[in-house]
């Protein structure tokens, strides 16, 4: 099966190896690139905390780039998303983590469950764009949050030969979708191409993400069971 992968280049290349893994034939089509904010993350580490939070493997991308100056303390808990994230992190040399179960919703209940009263903000170390729901959560828990964004996703442009190019090839049986910014950038790229796409179908890691896919295609949608890459690949 012909299947593409939206994911940022580095991701994309770990998905297209499970991929031909698996039988099939990946894709690569990143929809955006990361922008790291090193500053940001060296002067919010510097400040008092209690724990790390981390939502995506591209934040501890970003910390690696931090210069020798700052010391981190690798032994601080920290709270990962998923597992994905958290293998991201032991890479990084955190030993004290804690996974949740995928979303930031869940991630804020399993930090409310280890951590009571803390004596300093929890510190966030997040991306833009997001979702915004699990500080909402921890909020709303009783749980103080500094967020720190420390890395931006900007778009990958594309240029027009290079969509026809690209489509005048086999069109793809399957689309990998990962966010609900992910979605949208995708059709909103080949929104003149949706002839190309009848038979194609959107895969999308959660249900708000399906929720971006427009009318035209939810016949097409296929949702996984839980929000994260194994689920994803499960519905091939």
């Amino acid at each position: 099966m012909r299947v593409v992968v939206t994911r940022p280049e580095i991701s994309a290349a770990k998905t297209a190896e499970r991929l031909r893994f698996m039988g099939h034939d990946p894709v690569l089509l990143p929809l955006s690139r990361a922008i790291h904010h090193r500053q940001v993350a060296t002067n919010a580490l510097a400040l008092p905390h209690s724990a790390l939070i981390v939502t995506s493997a591209e934040a501890l991308r970003a910390l690696a780039g931090i210069g020798s100056g700052l010391k981190i303390n690798r032994d601080i808990q920290l709270f990962a998303v998923g597992e994905k994230t958290a293998a991201a992190a032991r890479s990084a040399g955190f030993s004290n983590i804690h996974i949740g179960s995928g979303d930031g919703e869940g991630l804020a209940e399993l930090i409310a469950s280890k951590l009571e009263s803390p004596d300093f903000r929890l510190l966030y170390l997040a991306g833009k764009p997001r979702a915004g729901s699990l500080e909402s959560r921890l909020e709303k828990l009783g749980l103080p949050v500094r967020v720190a964004e420390i890395y931006e996703m900007t778009p990958v442009e594309y240029r027009p030969e290079e969509i026809d190019a690209w489509l005048r090839t086999q069109p793809p049986q399957a689309v990998l979708l990962y966010s609900r910014e992910n979605a949208f950038r995708f059709f909103e790229i080949f929104e003149r191409y949706a002839f190309s796409f009848s038979e194609t179908a959107f895969l999308c890691i959660s249900s708000r993400t399906a929720d971006a896919v427009p009318v035209a295609f939810r016949l097409n949608v296929r949702i996984a069971e839980s929000p994260d890459e194994n689920a994803l690949l499960a519905l091939l």
